[in-house]
């Protein structure tokens, strides 16, 4: 039987929801738009063009999509050498592989972008594989990557724990109906990631590594997935609390 460690890689294994905020947030006003920091961060997680939609609207100049995007992924690869990995997060990959987990990245990010978080990572000989954007019609909050995530390590929702900082990434997980462990590294409240579906939640993978023997990965517990929600809600849920 296959067991799938399952991991989103922004703002779960490396420190870069900020970064990525920061690059949106330039991209945009360099577009004409005014978007707030808060509402962008908000935001992270989603695939590009889900991003530019759900922050400008249905009314905005469509045709500008493209270009905002190509300005964050210019902005944003000024960091690809400086990348920080959380404190922690490849001993926790190796840790579950030596388990008998097969570790899987499941990410928006391909190319450049992905070869920089595999590097600031540091953890590719216990990757067995790497679902990304381009490999599936829809992404997060869709079911979508962690099905195919699943699927590249021959792995069942049963059998399978997706570990994620977003409520993005919570809704993916609960829609595969696969048991969804969050951490508050990526600067989403607590209860958020909670109710969008979270089985238990960890400061960052540090705390989660520390408690291992009593988290969704001690294997008696692998099967606890929620009900698949609908899948057509992009709506971040409450508002964040001040941090």
């Amino acid at each position: 039987m296959t067991h799938a460690a399952i991991f989103d890689v922004d703002g779960t294994l490396v420190d870069t929801n900020h970064l990525h905020v920061t690059a949106w947030w330039e991209a945009f006003r360099q577009a004409g738009h005014r978007v707030a920091m808060h509402d962008i961060h908000r935001s992270v997680g989603l695939g590009g063009g889900d991003l530019i939609a759900g922050l400008l609207g249905e009314g905005r100049r469509k045709e500008e999509d493209e270009r905002i995007s190509a300005a964050h992924t210019t902005l944003y690869a000024t960091y690809f050498d400086r990348l920080p990995a959380f404190d922690r997060a490849a001993e926790l990959l190796r840790e579950l592989s030596s388990r008998g987990w097969q570790v899987v990245l499941a990410t928006s990010a391909t190319g450049a972008e992905l070869a920089a978080l595999r590097r600031a990572l540091d953890a590719d000989d216990v990757v067995r594989a790497t679902a990304s954007a381009g490999d599936t019609a829809e992404g997060k909050p869709a079911p979508d990557p962690v099905e195919h995530a699943m699927e590249l390590v021959g792995a069942t929702a049963e059998t399978s724990v997706f570990v994620g900082d977003t409520v993005w990434d919570m809704r993916a997980a609960a829609r595969a109906g696969v048991t969804a462990v969050g951490v508050l590294s990526g600067g989403i409240p607590r209860e958020d990631l909670v109710e969008s579906g979270a089985a238990g939640t960890y400061s960052d993978v540090a705390d989660l590594l520390n408690r291992l023997g009593r988290s969704p990965f001690a294997l008696p517990h692998v099967g606890r997935g929620t009900e698949p929600a609908p899948r057509n809600d992009l709506s971040p849920g409450p508002a964040a609390s001040p941090r």
